[in-house]
């Protein structure tokens, strides 16, 4: 028998696994979408500019980016909860960083959230693909994604009542105490996920900036086609993705003129109808057999949702904000679990953890460059709608990029 087979006879049920990794993307996605929803509040009271929010969400990527190029040692030796775990600890430490009133600090906070975000990509595929049927994959991974924009719906939805009734420095400590139950929830699960975890295996300095530790994860991809023009096609979603979980709330605050609690019921609807619409294109690429077909129309249907708000004006009503908002969860938001599964199906069952990483480190790439390109725009022209334009090319190049369903690992 294989060590792979073996170590799925030893997982537990996949429900169980599935449920674990939900909670922890979730608590994960929750301190990620922190910065954007209290930014508005920290930009008046500390005097930053509009742009600012894009630097923040830019540094939130770069430190996850850090984890995934240099976090494999990490992952092999502690295992996939116990990474997870941590990550979530580094991202209670980062919200402490926000308390002082320095932009260095908040700059740091940004930074260490973003690093303990890392793990949920790499720890949270490697754990799914040993325990998830392979003709519910798509579906089974696009659950596990919803708990990102499930983590922003919390974030939307309580953090600026938080913020506006008792102070924003409340809500970072309602958050933090939600985030410890979170990890105290899986830990009954810890031992039968990390089974496999390298036990003894040393993790100096030496082992984390090897050069082999280095370009290990990227060698995964430069071997296949098919695995890098799947990043590829997701670096070009996550720009779209990126800026509107950046920007939503600052757009309609500022651009809108909308109250922060109002500004928050549409980020919570962008991200509540993502939740369902993960789910739905999960299960939409299982029952279809078709999942690069289908992101790739995933692709153009990002790119028009960002079309329409580019060229939308403070005239439409609030609702049709809402109906955009709500179909962007969807088409901007929603891609994720389709496009895992399939980086997890195109590579071998080893080197699923090393893969994903690196195909999630190309994706937040875009995470890193659009929000910054964003700030930059916007601190020159003041206009929101040229960076919406970028999210709308960016669509397009995905469709173009992506491969089809008759492409093999080659």
């Amino acid at each position: 028998m294989n060590l792979h087979a073996s170590r799925a006879e030893t997982a537990p049920a996949w429900q169980v696994a599935l449920a674990t990794m939900v909670a922890v993307q979730m608590a994960t996605a929750f301190l990620s979408r922190i910065p954007p929803t209290i930014a508005p509040i920290l930009a008046e009271e500390r005097g930053w500019s509009d742009s600012v929010v894009g630097y923040l969400a830019s540094l939130n990527t770069l430190g996850s980016i850090l984890f995934l190029a240099l976090g494999a040692p990490y992952l092999r030796a502690l295992g996939s909860v116990r990474a997870l775990q941590v990550g979530l600890l580094i991202g209670i430490l980062g919200l402490a960083l926000f308390l002082p009133s320095w932009t260095i600090t908040a700059c740091i906070a940004a930074l260490l959230i973003g690093v303990g975000y890392g793990p949920s990509s790499p720890a949270g595929n490697d754990v799914l693909h040993r325990t998830a049927p392979p003709t519910r994959r798509s579906l089974i991974f696009s659950i596990k994604q919803a708990g990102v924009p499930l983590g922003g719906v919390v974030a939307g939805l309580a953090l600026p009542p938080l913020a506006a009734a008792y102070g924003w420095r409340v809500a970072l400590l309602a958050s933090a105490v939600f985030v410890f139950a979170i990890i105290a929830s899986v830990q009954p699960m810890r031992e039968a996920l990390d089974r496999d975890r390298e036990r003894g295996l040393k993790l100096g300095l030496g082992v984390i900036l090897s050069v082999s530790n280095l370009v290990t994860p990227i060698r995964t991809l430069t071997t296949s086609k098919t695995l890098f023009r799947l990043a590829a096609a997701g670096a070009c979603l996550a720009i779209g993705q990126g800026i509107w979980f950046a920007y939503l709330m600052t757009y309609a605050v500022s651009k809108l003129g909308y109250s922060l609690e109002t500004a928050g019921t549409l980020y919570a609807l962008m991200q509540a109808t993502s939740v369902a619409g993960r789910v739905l294109l999960g299960w939409l690429s299982d029952k279809l057999g078709a999942p690069r077909m289908l992101l790739r129309l995933i692709g153009l249907a990002s790119g028009m949702t960002s079309l329409t708000l580019a060229l939308a004006t403070p005239e439409w009503s609030f609702a049709a904000y809402c109906v955009i908002a709500a179909v962007a969860g969807v088409t901007v938001s929603s891609w994720n679990g389709v496009q895992l599964s399939e980086i997890a199906r195109a590579c071998p069952p080893s080197l699923v953890r090393e893969a994903s990483a690196a195909a999630t480190l190309v994706i937040f790439l875009g995470y890193v460059i659009a929000p910054s390109a964003f700030a930059l725009t916007l601190t020159m022209t003041s206009r929101f709608d040229i960076g919406f334009l970028a999210c709308a090319l960016s669509g397009l190049i995905c469709f173009l990029v992506s491969p089809t369903d008759r492409d093999t690992r080659s």
